[in-house]
């Protein structure tokens, strides 16, 4: 299927049934619905492109989950098995369970792990780690299977229990540059820098590839930045810290307060992470020289809450709404399997820490009214690229669109949507299974709610 391409400043990219472009506006369809992107927005269009299958407006990946692919698999009879594992675009439950029935032990671990993969292709992680597992049973030693399943639970939040496996899959195949590339990936994942940092240069010794490159050099930062400081570990944190920079009862205090926030978050989300979050305190240029974030950022979660504290000695109101912003990102990502869109990610970190929409109330009414407002499809991928004009817009209207949310069905059904999208549903699906409404929906209802408060 020919599709094109609409890609955008924020670096997302927009598979489109068709597209037409408008004084200010890109319009594209998908099926029966029509959208409007403003152009500036739009960094290019390309025409003719050739569909993936997962076009549309499907939830984007989040920059907690590292941007790899595993090794092609390589099972004897794989088409075979194909065939009949995979029916009309659906796993056949009970073809699997016959083939695992069987007395060949590579046959039923080639349809479990096919199974898996195509949970895993359409995004439906707790699924595809199920089928894995039992793949696993049949082959426990197959570097394929081991790596695919470590990836799996990565994207889960379950970096810790990665590690053996990945381990393990390095163990069995020592010259393959994958099971070691996806070794330093568990490693970086479960705040182990250095194994990562050597895992991943024995990887581009045996084969280039630039996603471990820029990985390499994102850990490299981190380790020298890093080279001096000091950890501390809570029962759910590690906290690593320049000692000359912060005294022990600010250490003390922020921990208790990050302690008290997790609280906080299991009670209102109803979710506890797997494994200990890793937060890094740093000077302000050390903070910027090691993620390399924009001048407008704050603090960022990047699987680790990475937080600035220059001229900081005690938790300030200002740090504590920071701490709690980036906690639940960390809630958020692992709830969602890291498919969370960035609009309604951020809407959640905002309401947690406190924050409200009545404050720009104004200015989105009239936004919305008149159209102007950036599409949600739009904000789905990262904030990153934005300028800082954009970024203002981007975090408030994803906070009003979560407060809206929150507000006409409940807390719990943000939970609901976090669950739907954790089991591969596009962001939109999620959205129609749980409130009801797309996205077109939602902005005709935010544009009504906001008018009603705060007029045009």
């Amino acid at each position: 299927m020919r599709a094109d391409v609409i890609h955008l400043k924020n670096g997302r990219t927009i598979w489109a049934d068709q597209v037409r472009e408008t004084k200010d506006h890109v319009e594209y369809d998908l099926g029966e619905d029509t959208y409007a992107i403003p152009k500036s927005a739009v960094d290019h269009i390309e025409a003719g492109g050739a569909a993936p299958a997962h076009a549309g407006s499907g939830a984007s990946g989040n920059s907690n989950a590292p941007d790899i692919t595993p090794p092609a698999p390589s099972f004897n009879h794989e088409a075979d098995v194909a065939e009949k594992v995979i029916r009309g675009g659906k796993v056949d439950i009970d073809v699997l369970s016959s083939l695992g029935q069987a007395s060949n032990p590579e046959l039923a671990a080639t349809a479990y792990f096919l199974a898996g993969k195509h949970e895993s292709d359409h995004g439906n992680f707790p699924q595809a780690k199920r089928y894995y597992e039992s793949a696993l049973r049949f082959q426990p030693d197959n570097s394929t299977l081991l790596i695919y399943y470590a990836a799996t639970l990565m994207r889960t939040g379950h970096a810790e229990e990665a590690l053996p496996y990945a381990q393990h899959a390095a163990s069995v195949a020592p010259d393959s540059p994958d099971a070691i590339a996806m070794l330093g990936f568990v490693q970086f994942a479960s705040d182990h820098t250095p194994d990562a940092i050597r895992s991943w240069k024995k990887a581009l010794a045996l084969r280039p590839d630039a996603v471990v490159s820029q990985y390499l050099a994102r850990a490299e930062r981190e380790s020298t930045a890093e080279s001096d400081f000091s950890q501390h570990e809570s029962s759910h944190f590690n906290l690593h810290y320049e000692g000359k920079d912060t005294s022990e009862s600010f250490r003390r205090d922020l921990l208790a307060t990050l302690d008290s926030d997790y609280d906080d978050l299991v009670r209102e989300l109803g979710y506890s992470p797997h494994n200990n979050i890793a937060v890094t305190l740093y000077t302000q240029q050390t903070f910027f020289d090691v993620t390399r974030a924009p001048s407008w950022s704050g603090a960022i979660n990047d699987g680790k809450l990475r937080i600035p504290i220059s001229g900081v000695q005690s938790v300030t109101p200002e740090l504590a709404r920071v701490l709690k912003h980036e906690l639940t990102h960390s809630f958020v990502s692992q709830m969602g399997s890291n498919r969370c869109p960035t609009w309604l990610n951020e809407g959640i970190a905002q309401i947690e820490e406190g924050k409200s929409s009545a404050a720009y109330g104004r200015q989105l009414a009239q936004l919305f009214a008149a159209g102007n407002e950036i599409p949600f499809n739009v904000l789905e991928g990262s904030f990153m690229n934005f300028s800082t004009p954009q970024a203002a817009v981007a975090y408030a209207e994803s906070l009003a669109a979560a407060e809206y949310i929150r507000d006409a069905y409940g807390m719990s059904e943000i939970a609901r949507i976090l669950e739907m999208l954790s089991q591969g549903s596009s962001t939109e699906a999620a959205l129609r299974a749980t409130v009801h409404v797309d996205y077109r929906q939602l902005r005709d209802e935010m544009t009504r709610a906001l008018k009603e408060k705060y007029g045009e």
